[in-house]
């Protein structure tokens, strides 16, 4: 009897794990228009050149396809993935939703929105919300992807402006 319950509570805990879920989220004005800022965004052929956080990204740009993506945030360790993308609007909305391993053990919506703002201007918001069981044990890598929004946001900004 103890050992059925034992399961029971097991599964219950499972459950909510999966169900736990944390958003990091950085937002920046851009001194350009959504089109000039979504150009770079989206040219990941340049992103050595001036990503500090997002080290590279190929893959062909379209909702349903598979992309390869490389971070590396400043003192954390890298990661590479392979997430799909879910929604792309152009000038607008770039997501994907990646996984580490399988489904619910650690997953990560990416999404990136831009805004028309004050004429010539765009509102930038980069976030990602993450789920999964391994949600409590990564709470000191969640603190360098944070970083690593800000300082792609930053580094966004002035690429997008200098044109």
């Amino acid at each position: 009897m103890t050992g059925q319950k034992n399961a029971f509570v097991i599964r219950c805990d499972l459950r909510y794990a999966l169900r736990m879920s944390t958003m990091i989220r950085s937002q920046i004005t851009i001194g350009a228009s959504p089109e000039r800022v979504w150009s770079v965004l989206t040219d990941f052929a340049s992103y050595p050149a001036w990503n500090p956080f997002v080290k590279s990204i190929s893959g062909e740009l379209r909702a349903g396809s598979r992309l390869a993506v490389r971070i590396a945030p400043s003192g954390g360790a890298g990661m590479s993935f392979k997430p799909a993308i879910t929604e792309l609007r152009e000038a607008a909305v770039l997501e994907w939703l990646g996984h580490l391993l399988i489904p619910g053990i650690f997953d990560g919506r990416h999404r990136f929105e831009l805004t028309p703002a004050n004429g010539r201007e765009t509102s930038f918001t980069q976030s990602e919300t993450f789920s999964g069981i391994l949600i409590p044990f990564l709470s000191s890598a969640l603190k360098d992807t944070e970083r690593g929004f800000v300082a792609f946001n930053d580094a966004l900004k002035t690429r997008s402006e200098a044109v």
